[in-house]
């Protein structure tokens, strides 16, 4: 199984979730983090959020930001969007029906569409990184659990 998680820069919120569910998946899982702009590609994630990771024992300071590609339809079995215009981009970049197929809001496993959509925290504060870690590690979980039913 591979997984994607997205987000728009690739540095706060899809590196955690990449952080965060490499910890809970079998080791023949492969997972991974992209942006939909390539504004920060090649950069590390967000200090804020390496420490966040790092609070709960888990280091993301190796990974490097890129964008979303056409490969990714082809390689990935699950595409996890962070928020409701992440999604729409990805969307945006499927060739067909089975590639939309893969993509999702990270967060619709929960059962609340209303709020289906991780805050970004890259404008707030350690408080507004570590709520967006917890909600992170609860979408993880439910991933998990579905996928290995």
């Amino acid at each position: 199984m591979k997984i994607l998680m997205v987000c728009l820069g690739n540095i706060c919120r899809s590196p955690l979730a990449e952080g965060i569910m490499k910890t809970k998946v079998p080791e023949n899982f492969f997972v991974d983090s992209a942006g939909t702009i390539s504004l920060h590609e090649g950069k590390h994630p967000d200090k804020r959020a390496i420490k966040i990771a790092a609070n709960h024992n888990i280091d993301i300071s190796s990974q490097r930001s890129r964008p979303v590609t056409k490969s990714d339809f082809e390689e990935f079995d699950k595409i996890y969007c962070m928020d409701i215009d992440v999604l729409a981009d990805v969307v945006s970049k499927a060739l067909n029906e089975k590639q939309r197929q893969k993509v999702s809001l990270f967060l619709e496993v929960l059962g609340d569409h209303k709020n289906a959509e991780v805050p970004d925290p890259y404008w707030g504060g350690m408080d507004d990184f570590e709520n967006v870690f917890q909600l992170l590690n609860r979408g993880c979980d439910a991933i998990i659990s579905q996928i290995l039913k």
